[in-house]
């Protein structure tokens, strides 16, 4: 499975016009099984208590992990590169809610020290992690965590398998995809790296990797996407990997 309807836009939006599919993108993110009812319950599974904290919201699309934060007691900033995208999230949350057009390859506009930060399924479409990974630790408070969820680098193997492709596991590579959603079309590309590779970035900028998760789905998936399960022939699957960072 891919993040086909995944979270976060960042990078992606200002080459590949995440704007023009921003309404449809948001829709298919509010109800899918990927994201409604895998990756977001398992990164808020990960954040824990968040009553007061300062989050940052890397890559925060038109909102869903945003509100779900906040609803439980979270303080939280989003960032995106899709203007699209944010314009949605203000519709959502509210015009006091704080949301920036801010790219996560470029200079974060904070000061260090001031967030927990939930980078969910964004960074694949960098093809350099460094920059961003070093800008998310200068950010981190003292003792504060990083989320991170991606795609599962053994799940794009056993696609490029089963669609006849050679894969590439040991390389950091690019794919491109065109996306239909909302009756408009985009082509979207991302960066493919095996675990070593992801794992290397982390540690590289400074992190200390204290878990690494393939969580289940929610409890109530099977009853909602019963034909799904039934091709997968379980209650567990294959899908994203989900990080959980602390800095050195």
């Amino acid at each position: 499975m891919t993040s086909e309807s995944g979270g976060g836009t960042a990078g992606a939006a200002r080459e590949h016009g995440y704007d023009g599919i921003a309404e449809g993108y948001s829709a298919e993110n509010e109800t899918s099984l990927m994201n409604a009812y895998y990756e977001r319950p398992a990164m808020l599974t990960l954040a824990g208590e968040v009553t007061g904290r300062r989050i940052l919201d890397a890559g925060c699309g038109s909102g869903p992990l945003f509100a779900a934060l906040r609803e439980r007691g979270a303080v939280v900033t989003g960032i995106d590169a899709s203007a699209g995208m944010v314009g949605l999230a203000r519709r959502r949350l509210g015009a006091e809610a704080d949301l920036r057009v801010t790219d996560l390859a470029d200079p974060l506009p904070f000061p260090d020290g001031e967030f927990v930060v939930v980078a969910s399924l964004v960074l694949h479409y960098l093809q350099d992690w460094g920059p961003a990974l070093t800008e998310l630790r200068r950010v981190l408070r003292p003792g504060g965590r990083l989320f991170v969820s991606v795609e599962h680098p053994f799940v794009i193997t056993l696609m490029q398998r089963e669609a006849g492709e050679e894969p590439r596991y040991f390389q950091t590579r690019s794919r491109t995809e065109e996306w239909t959603l909302g009756g408009q079309s985009t082509p979207l590309t991302f960066w493919d790296r095996p675990l070593h590779a992801m794992t290397d970035a982390f540690t590289g900028a400074g992190f200390r990797i204290t878990a690494i998760s393939e969580p289940p789905a929610a409890p109530e998936a099977p009853d909602l996407f019963p034909d799904e399960f039934r091709k997968l022939g379980g209650t567990r699957f294959l899908g994203f990997l989900f990080f959980e960072l602390q800095a050195n």
